[in-house]
């Protein structure tokens, strides 16, 4: 009997354990198609990531304070779409940092922005994301922006 109750145990635990790294790759890969249309420029395929985000920016004033602007989704993808095809801009993210309660993620990325090869600023972006209906979808973003203390 004790050994019966020990293989339903290991069986849950691989099954929560299982859906955890599946809901993992699955949050990754959602933000790896926002910004797959980020860099095409293809607004489609960004609102196919999201749900209404809220979208903030953490930088610093001419002053050197600390401020937090909070911008519109709408401006977010008329602001991408109106780089003009010549320019080239990547930003490259160097790393994933996935956390999963239930139906709520949360995914830290550090990353650094080109512009035209050259190097623009570095910073993290946070993302808050939501499952319904099996799939995850961006519900929040914010970044900071910095171009020092950057590796």
């Amino acid at each position: 009997m004790l050994r019966f109750i020990l293989l339903i145990l290991l069986f849950l635990t691989q099954m929560v354990f299982g859906q955890r790294a599946t809901d993992e790759v699955a949050v990754k890969e959602t933000i790896d198609k926002f910004f797959a249309g980020f860099h095409q420029q293809d607004s489609l395929l960004i609102k196919e990531t999201v749900y209404t985000p809220v979208m903030q920016t953490i930088g610093s004033d001419k002053e050197g304070n600390t401020v937090v602007k909070t911008g519109t989704f709408s401006d977010f993808l008329k602001s991408v779409v109106s780089i003009p095809g010549n320019k080239e801009f990547k930003e490259e993210l160097l790393g994933y940092d996935i956390k999963i309660d239930g139906d709520m993620a949360h995914a830290w990325t550090p990353y650094e922005f080109w512009f035209n090869k050259k190097f623009s600023h570095c910073g993290v972006n946070s993302f808050q994301l939501v499952k319904q209906n099996d799939t995850w979808k961006i519900i929040y973003i914010v970044d900071t922006r910095r171009r020092v203390g950057c590796k």
